[in-house]
């Protein structure tokens, strides 16, 4: 039977990010994927990670920069970007104006997993 989903959980996360989970472990008790929408003010950034999850990265509005070991990418409004398992990534957003973005995460993204560096 499907599993109607009215409303997200939000999560609260510092930096004045805001994270909508529709799909994961909080909101659907889902651990094989996680469908999240997040919104990033101007300049906010987090700490360098190696999750343990692919994760595609949709850009709704803004841009939203990946940096990687490789240099950094910026991806725009109506781009996506997919990162695998193990990669050293960080996500910050550069535009003044923010972003939103969905982070679909495979398997569902946990605190315990996405392993941010201090």
């Amino acid at each position: 039977m499907p599993q109607h989903i009215p409303a997200p959980t939000t999560i609260p996360v510092p930096g004045g990010k805001v994270i909508d989970e529709y799909v994961g472990r909080v909101n659907s008790a889902t651990e094989v994927l996680s469908v999240a929408r997040m919104t990033a003010p101007g300049g906010w950034s987090e700490p360098p990670q190696t999750p343990a999850f692919d994760e595609v990265t949709l850009v709704l509005r803004g841009t939203v920069r990946l940096e990687h070991d490789g240099g950094a990418l910026d991806v725009r409004a109506g781009e996506a970007v997919l990162t695998r398992a193990g990669e050293r990534i960080r996500y910050t957003t550069p535009d003044p104006e923010g972003a939103d973005y969905v982070a679909i995460c495979v398997p569902a993204f946990s605190p315990d997993t996405v392993h941010r560096e201090d």
